[in-house]
């Protein structure tokens, strides 16, 4: 830990200190509460985490196609839960709390595109999203909305041989890159036009309105920096899982690093500082941007082709190794906990097989990302490859926010975060490394 604190002194300059990052954002993703043993998290798991967080943001509800209104996702809980949630004020009087729509829990197979639905709706149908959303706020006593809309992704990168490469580079010279909405720059203006009436409602009504951008959503395509970010109180960048065993099954990397690694034909903006200088170049103001972060880990499944080495970009994956026990449907999902019970602490422990533990490998450059590795074994078994950030590398990033004067650190959310203390005894250690770094 020592180390990181120079190198991260050695980045700022006295105009960053004197506008420290000071915003520590704690997403709470309301489904933790209905997991199984350890994993579930209630509000008196809250408790702790709170002394350090500035904002707490409940996740998540839902949009109803067709009405377009804001609704629950689990009526059966929010309907105590959320009192519950505002009533933190009464011990934390300086939390801001706020409700997130949408993030990646608003699954509706029959209406994928309903968000986009509702920017192209009329003012008479969008009204019925300010509306609703306004009485589920004022009723339940929150202090404004985050809009975490699911936005078409972008496409994830392709595996190409060297003829595969240059015939890609031959084809977007006619066909640019892969479209994903032809309606984009509509969509960005009809966006914009949505968080303008939603933020003179809001006014009216002394409620707040925050901006989530997803991972892989692109920021060129919706959102018009310069007329958004004054509609804003603050935006976040989830600036993370540009990689993922299911985007990518077929090559493991680096799942959210700092900086452009200009090798291997990695794609230049799937890192945290292109992302953060876009929305910087693009005259929002610094201390308007909080840097997201994961405190969950990705996996995914080696085979008896992948390096032996570990060393990123691994080719030959096979998607997604096996998830933790906090959510048995996400495959290639660890918290923290989890991926801590699994790294090694034996230098004599066995190197492969179903029981060994991942050996970790530190990223001495501190400008990537860590990762830990077990090989398959000779049937090609239980190979495994995870890229995550562990608390030291949060901190590494709650340093790079300080120098670049954001406003501060996002967090994926606390239910990921060793809330139990598990791993050392101590309890929210990536929120905890996240504060100290931040000052």
């Amino acid at each position: 830990m020592r180390s990181n604190i120079f190198y991260i002194l050695s980045l700022l300059s006295v105009s960053s200190l004197a506008h420290a990052a000071s915003n520590l954002i704690c997403y709470y993703d309301s489904s933790s509460y209905s997991r199984q043993g350890l994993a579930k998290m209630r509000t008196t798991e809250l408790d702790l985490a709170l002394q350090f967080c500035t904002h707490l943001v409940y996740g998540y509800a839902g949009l109803k196609a067709g009405t377009h209104e804001l609704f629950s996702l689990n009526v059966d809980l929010d309907m105590f839960y959320y009192k519950d949630i505002t009533d933190l004020r009464q011990k934390y009087p300086q939390l801001k709390i706020f409700l997130s729509v949408g993030g990646d829990r608003d699954v509706d197979e029959a209406h994928p595109n309903k968000y986009i639905e509702l920017l192209e709706a009329n003012r008479t149908e969008q009204q019925n999203f300010i509306d609703s959303s306004m009485i589920v706020l004022k009723r339940n006593g929150f202090d404004g909305l985050d809009l975490a809309f699911q936005l078409p992704r972008n496409k994830p990168r392709k595996v190409h041989g060297s003829i595969g490469t240059y015939w890609k580079s031959f084809k977007k010279l006619f066909t640019g890159d892969f479209i994903v909405d032809p309606l984009a720059e509509q969509h960005k203006s009809q966006f914009t036009e949505l968080v303008g009436n939603i933020k003179n409602a809001f006014r009216s009504a002394n409620l707040m309105l925050s901006l989530t951008v997803l991972p892989n959503v692109n920021s060129t395509w919706y959102f018009d920096v310069p007329k958004l970010h004054p509609q804003f109180d603050y935006i976040n960048l989830a600036a993370f899982d540009f990689h993922t065993p299911l985007r990518n099954p077929e090559e493991a990397d680096f799942t959210a690093p700092i900086f452009f690694q200009d090798e291997q034909n990695r794609l230049p903006h799937l890192n945290v500082d292109f992302q953060i200088n876009y929305w910087l170049q693009n005259h929002c103001p610094a201390q308007k941007l909080n840097l997201g972060i994961a405190s969950y880990g990705r996996a995914w499944k080696l085979t008896k082709n992948s390096e032996l080495s570990g060393l990123p970009i691994v080719h030959e994956t096979c998607g997604a190794a096996p998830g933790g026990l906090q959510i048995a449907s996400a495959d290639g999902l660890l918290s923290w906990p989890e991926i801590c019970a699994k790294l090694s602490q034996n230098a004599s422990a066995p190197y492969r097989g179903e029981n060994a533990p991942l050996r970790k490998v530190t990223d001495l450059n501190q400008k990537y990302g860590n990762y830990a590795l077990r090989p398959a074994d000779e049937n090609g078994d239980y190979g495994v490859w995870l890229s995550f950030d562990d608390p030291d590398f949060a901190g590494i990033k709650a340093g790079y926010a300080k120098s670049k004067g954001l406003g501060g650190i996002a967090v994926f959310d606390l239910s990921y975060d060793d809330f139990r203390g598990l791993c050392t005894g101590q309890k929210f250690p990536i929120v905890r490394s996240i504060k100290y770094f931040m000052g």
